[in-house]
């Protein structure tokens, strides 16, 4: 008898989206990829959900460099992080600010289908502007 297949992201809501932010990953506009974090949420795993201070971050073991992981979408998280929640543009601007001299690089979809990657200092400026 052949095994049930799963749905890797049952688990995460349907509505962790923010379209906005994926169409500007797709055509990689820097000016919209801005404006879709300044006036959208980003889906954001973390290690309780309801816990805004316990961030899951990557930590690589060879530079032992932070990374923030952000996704436009949670069907776009791997599965192998933890579960995620939305979080607002003041959100994100206060942990970029709290944490900025800790995390070295943020990732957009690191999985894809369009990864990128920035600065802390770059998405701040983006959420100030």
């Amino acid at each position: 008898m052949a095994a049930a297949s799963r749905n890797p992201h049952a688990d995460e809501p349907a509505e962790l989206s923010n379209t906005r932010l994926a169409d500007a990953l797709q055509t990689r506009d820097i000016a919209a990829i801005a404006l879709a974090l300044r006036h959208g949420p980003t889906v954001v795993p973390l290690i309780h959900e309801s816990d805004d201070e316990h961030v899951w971050t990557y930590l690589n073991p060879e530079t032992g460099e932070v990374a923030l992981m952000l996704f436009s979408d949670a069907k776009h998280k791997p599965v192998s992080l933890p579960p995620a929640s939305l979080r607002s543009p003041a959100w994100l601007r206060a942990y970029l600010t709290e944490h900025r001299d800790d995390v070295a690089v943020v990732f957009f979809d690191i999985a894809g289908p369009h990864p990128m990657q920035a600065a802390p200092g770059e998405i701040l400026r983006a959420l100030e502007a």
